[in-house]
């Protein structure tokens, strides 16, 4: 079988950084090219031949940069965030029009995934849940894209509406879950989902350390996706399709 052949979108950023090298070095992985800012995305998909683009840019270029990589004929692994729902439905007509796949994550580390999975467990008998996420100075978005995701999963899966209040202390509203953001240097991302009932509380933690810890998960991505079709919401489908 031939190796999986992939362009890195944003590789000069920190993302990128921290990913090439473990990339260049997964086995059935050929990164054949590196693309960043004013680079023509899609004459270096065509150029390269590429398979599949993991694209971490800006959320001003996420919307773009999915179309083009569809538009040249590669699937997408992309962790850039600030997709809204109309974009999402968009890209997944596109990707079904192209016959080629598109993956959209907020999160790619393993254990956030698998967080956000057993929390949907702990919401059925702790209805009543906060989310407090934590991410360095650099993080623009607030609430971070996971955060929001793992709220909006929550409240599907039962969450309860917690006090009404318009009080900013009281941190955002995703869909009735309160969320509430911190800034702050030498940490990188850490997100708690608070559980409580009558005398006790559950809490569910995860601290990222360092990027390195999502590349596992985009190693996953890129060698699920070859003969995909469609756009997938998330990492649990390549994760547990055969749970």
């Amino acid at each position: 079988m031939n190796d999986i052949r992939v362009l890195f979108s944003g590789a000069k950023g920190r993302m990128g950084q921290a990913l090439l090298p473990g990339l260049r070095a997964a086995e059935g992985i050929d990164v054949v090219a590196e693309t960043d800012v004013d680079d023509d995305l899609a004459a270096a998909i065509r150029d390269s031949r590429a398979d599949v683009v993991v694209d971490f840019t800006a959320p001003a270029a996420a919307m773009p940069n999915a179309r083009a990589i569809l538009a040249a004929g590669a699937a997408g692994v992309i962790g850039t965030t600030g997709f809204s729902a109309a974009d999402l439905d968009a890209l997944e007509a596109q990707a079904t029009a192209a016959g080629r796949g598109l993956l959209i994550a907020p999160n790619f580390s393993l254990g956030m995934i698998l967080l956000q999975r057993f929390a949907e467990e702990a919401v059925k008998h702790f209805p009543r849940v906060e989310i407090v996420e934590t991410h360095h100075e650099g993080k623009l978005d607030a609430p971070s894209g996971t955060a929001v995701r793992t709220a909006e999963r929550l409240a599907a899966a039962g969450a309860a509406t917690g006090p009404a209040s318009s009080d900013v202390a009281r941190g955002s509203d995703v869909d009735g879950v309160r969320v509430h953001s911190r800034r702050l240097p030498g940490i990188q991302a850490q997100q708690d989902v608070v559980f409580a009932a009558d005398a006790e509380t559950l809490t569910l933690s995860h601290h990222a350390l360092a990027r390195d810890c999502y590349l596992a998960g985009v190693i996953a991505a890129v060698r699920g996706m070859p003969g995909r079709v469609g756009l997938l919401r998330g990492l649990e489908p390549i994760l547990f399709e055969s749970a």
